[in-house]
């Protein structure tokens, strides 16, 4: 059997150079563990083959991994997964509040925009704001080692604004300044999407402009079920995932989550 047998090939798309498809392919075997114990990745001949491209566009492709800091060439051997790059695929084991308290801890947050503004409509509608009500805005990047992994877009009703500011927001997650409100978090109402990064969240993100973000809508309702937090987290599919466990008595109920198709 050929070496990258198991590895799936690719139709070349327009307006993308081919030896990031090539990296984008490989870095997604790397990551789910593909390439075995060993970790050799094909000689560079077999993934020309393979992939019908030239040696060039390998070798470019085999250089991004290594800078990513996925791989490592050793002279004379090839190119091999470097250990402990597959990523573990356990489960969540942490509520929603103790996850947040495990993101704050490990990652440090810098604040770049706090102001008391008109939010948008979409904002308006999920916190039922009133017409003309001006609410809390908070934009925030987080970052692991350097590297951001996750900026958030948030805002809350202006009756939180004594307790939140952008000094307190570098010292503590919004949702502790709440918290020290009194205010006792109920239902969670969450949507995933995907969205290409422009120019401004490319830079933020440290990605390519076009890069593929994650987009994760939370909107936190308190015990009375009001909307109090609407925040938008933007990550990059190549450092975060985004895990759900979902209990089995759920499965079948709309609480387990549902596709939603706009427009149809």
């Amino acid at each position: 059997m050929s070496p990258a047998a198991g590895i799936p090939e690719f139709s070349p798309a327009k307006g993308t150079l081919l030896h990031r498809q090539l990296f984008l392919v490989l870095r997604e075997q790397i990551l789910r563990g593909a390439f075995g114990p060993s970790g050799a990745l094909p000689k560079e001949e077999e993934l020309c083959k393979h992939f019908r491209v030239s040696r060039i566009t390998v070798r470019r492709a085999l250089a991004d991994l290594a800078t990513l800091g996925l791989v490592e060439r050793r002279h004379g051997l090839g190119t091999f997964v470097r250990q402990g790059t597959a990523i573990p695929r356990a489960a969540p084991n942490l509520s929603l509040i103790d996850e947040l308290k495990k993101q704050a801890s490990e990652t440090e947050v810098q604040v770049l925009l706090f102001e008391h503004a008109l939010p948008t409509e979409s904002v308006v509608h999920l916190l039922q704001l009133g017409e003309g009500e001006e609410a809390i805005h908070a934009v925030r990047l987080r970052t692991l080692d350097g590297m951001p992994v996750m900026l958030t877009d948030a805002w809350i009703p202006s009756e939180f604004r004594k307790g939140v500011s952008a000094s307190r927001l570098r010292k503590s997650p919004l949702y502790e300044l709440l918290l020290g409100q009194g205010v006792v978090f109920g239902r969670v109402l969450q949507e995933f999407t995907a969205v290409i990064a422009d120019p401004t969240l490319a830079g933020q993100m440290k990605v390519e402009v076009g890069a593929a973000l994650l987009r994760l809508v939370r909107v936190m309702h308190d015990d009375k079920d009001r909307p109090i937090l609407y925040l938008a987290a933007f990550l990059s599919s190549e450092r975060s995932r985004i895990l759900m466990d979902i209990p089995g008595d759920t499965v079948n109920t709309l609480t387990a989550g549902r596709i939603v198709h706009d427009g149809l």
